[in-house]
């Protein structure tokens, strides 16, 4: 018999689809959802017969493929991602089937699918230098395997992205037999451009840590590594479309014509507590903290309602698409919440936005906030304040590789100062407060961003 271990985190919209279809293969008498601490309804999801669900001991997929190695009852085991709601009703059979009538030890999965950028510009170069046995398998990367226990018992399991092609790799020098099979057509969730730049990296180190046994003195074979992780660098600029330039935006009264935690006030009747708390709390960190606590029992619904309920600037969408055909990166840097302004940022398909994390039980909030660490002063920091919106302009422009001069900053408020001066060019958007109409390098006095696409010509 057959025990299938499925390494889980947040996929609650489709575990529960490919229990189902892993439950109907006759080979299958146990199923292990090995969850890596989901907050969403994963665990919920999974409570079928023949599962048992346990909590991985460590994050990450590789721990919970080894925790789920030492856990399982059968000697025959089948690894599947808990993300792919397209696997072929016969998936057990193609991957288990060899290894129980005895003709590999080992079973790699292929697939109808183009064979993704980290495979294709990293994996398979690195693979015919270090490896060159293993180019023969299609899609070294994939992660629906099948093999025995004692086997797997005897291997590394990487914690990172790197599990995959590692497990590969460590089976191939067992010298057991290996044999790859086509589980028909696939589909799973794209990876970011930030995710691929990770799981460049991590499959790269899996790949050269194994390969330290082998003598690699040969000059141009450390010039192709060389060149293989430049090609990945630069097709992960590349999926950016070259984007050198990034345009910031405060949320409250810049993008929107009015202020959430001001709207909110008025819709859930906290108006007077607003106010106390913004007259009396000279602290920014206690003032979030305290804000916070006024949104406590109101539902990710109701919240999200005040904010749709806040008309944006009339122009904001066509110029945001206008900008970003013109190479921008568009970004929310804001001191209200990320629940707000991601869901503008989805609206208006912008590229990132950074706030305050509010917290949500059940979708219900909890009154409890977390300040991203990304607004704290630190060494590079180029003013005083304890919390500040320039600090987080550095590290955005560090993690997309942009130069503070083509970054552009638009805000409002006396929050919005910072971020303003430093960054290359900044504008106050229809603000009242003296001080940043004078750091500003352009005020503009009119509700609209048209303005911004003469500047940026």
């Amino acid at each position: 018999m057959v025990t299938v271990i499925i390494p889980a985190l947040n996929e609650e919209k489709t575990i529960r689809q490919v229990i189902r279809l892993v439950s109907s293969s006759q080979l299958v008498d146990e199923i292990l959802v090995i969850d890596d601490k989901s907050f969403d309804d994963t665990i919920k999801q999974s409570r079928l017969p023949k599962v048992k669900i346990f909590t991985s001991s460590k994050i990450g997929k590789g721990a919970s493929m080894r925790d789920g190695t030492l856990l399982a009852k059968n000697e025959n085991l089948v690894y599947l991602d808990a993300d792919i709601p397209t696997y072929s009703t016969e998936v057990i059979e193609l991957l288990a089937g060899p290894i129980i009538k005895g003709e590999a030890d080992f079973v790699k999965s292929c697939f109808d699918r183009q064979s993704g950028r980290v495979t294709e510009l990293v994996a398979k170069p690195l693979l015919s230098i270090l490896f060159p046995d293993l180019t023969r398998f299609s899609q070294p990367l994939s992660g629906m395997i099948a093999g025995k226990k004692s086997l797997l018992s005897k291997i590394e399991f990487e914690n990172d992205y790197g599990v995959d092609i590692g497990i590969l790799i460590d089976i191939h020098s067992l010298g057991v037999r290996i044999r790859e099979v086509n589980i028909g057509y696939i589909e799973n969730r794209m990876q970011t451009w930030e995710q691929l730049a990770k799981m460049s990296r991590e499959v790269s180190r899996a790949i050269l840590s194994r390969a330290r046994k082998i003598e690699v003195s040969n000059l141009e074979t450390l010039e192709n590594i060389s060149i293989i992780r430049t090609q990945m660098d630069y097709a992960i600029r590349e999926s950016l479309m070259g984007m050198e330039k990034m345009i910031i935006f405060d949320m409250d009264n810049t993008l929107l014509l009015g202020s959430f935690i001001a709207n909110a006030a008025e819709v859930f009747g906290f108006r007077d507590g607003l106010i106390k708390i913004v007259t009396e709390y000279t602290n920014p960190y206690t003032r979030t903290k305290s804000i916070a606590r006024l949104l406590k029992n109101k539902t990710l619904k109701e919240i999200i309602e005040v904010a749709d309920k806040i008309p944006v600037v009339n122009d904001v969408e066509y110029v945001i698409k206008e900008l970003k055909n013109k190479g921008y990166i568009c970004g929310i840097i804001s001191d209200s919440y990320d629940v707000v302004t991601n869901h503008l940022k989805n609206k208006l398909k912008m590229d990132f936005s950074i706030a305050n994390e509010l917290e949500f039980s059940k979708s219900i909030a909890t009154g409890e906030v977390k300040v991203p660490s990304a607004f704290m002063r630190n060494k590079s920091s180029k003013c005083g304040h304890d919390f500040c919106k320039s600090n987080v302009l550095f590290q955005v422009a560090e993690k997309y590789d942009i130069d503070i001069k083509n970054i552009i900053a638009i805000g409002d408020s006396e929050n919005d100062i910072c971020l303003v001066k430093e960054s290359g060019i900044g504008i106050s958007f229809c603000s009242e407060n003296k001080y940043l109409n004078l750091v500003a390098d352009i005020v503009f006095t009119e509700k609209n961003f048209a303005q911004i696409l003469d500047i940026v010509h």
